[in-house]
């Protein structure tokens, strides 16, 4: 079995690199030029079905084990499942707004704007508080006991964009992310 702690490090560079991929896309959106939605689209598409769905629910159960452990952690935890809800409602929000400017509704730029900046702070936030407050704890209290009950209870899936097989739907994005990690090479 992978390190899962390894794993969900990886997985929040990715998230994080998709994050930076939005906030590229609606900072040309408010220089007046025009953003890529289907990319936007698809990055909240992947966020909302793979981060909300499969991601954080093993965070959660993972969370929840650390709090039984550590009864001292009970109100981070409790935070950070908090925190969960906000970001996928946040990125429903967010998406819906995408959809209508992707659609040529007239949406006010400041709403598109403030559902982008909210989705971006809840999400950067949350990540680092996971990072650096998180994450080492677990690797402290955490047994492999409590590591299968997690798979046990939400099993892991494959990552359909960072994965070995990149879903259809995700083809572009992942073109996108390739090109974008070749040119800050270069």
């Amino acid at each position: 079995m992978a390190d899962p702690l390894a794993v969900w490090h990886a997985e929040h560079i990715n998230f994080a690199r998709l994050l930076d991929i939005l906030e590229e896309q609606v900072a040309a959106f408010h220089a007046g030029e025009s953003p890529n939605y289907a990319l936007m689209g698809d990055i909240l598409y992947y966020m909302r079905n793979f981060t909300d769905c499969v991601h954080h629910p093993r965070e959660d159960v993972a969370y929840a084990r650390i709090a039984a452990r550590d009864p001292g952690s009970q109100l981070l935890v409790d935070r950070l499942q908090q925190e969960h809800r906000v970001i996928a409602t946040a990125g429903d929000e967010l998406l819906n707004r995408i959809n209508e400017a992707a659609e040529d509704v007239v949406t006010p730029r400041a709403a598109l704007e403030a559902a982008t900046a909210t989705y971006l702070v809840y999400y950067r936030h949350h990540l680092s508080t996971e990072e650096r407050e998180v994450m080492p704890h677990a690797a402290q209290v955490l047994t492999e006991q409590d590591w299968a009950a997690v798979d046990t209870t939400v099993p892991a899936s494959p990552d359909p964009l960072f994965g070995d097989n990149v879903m259809e739907r995700f083809e572009a994005l992942s073109r996108h992310i390739a090109l974008d990690a070749q040119a800050s090479r270069d």
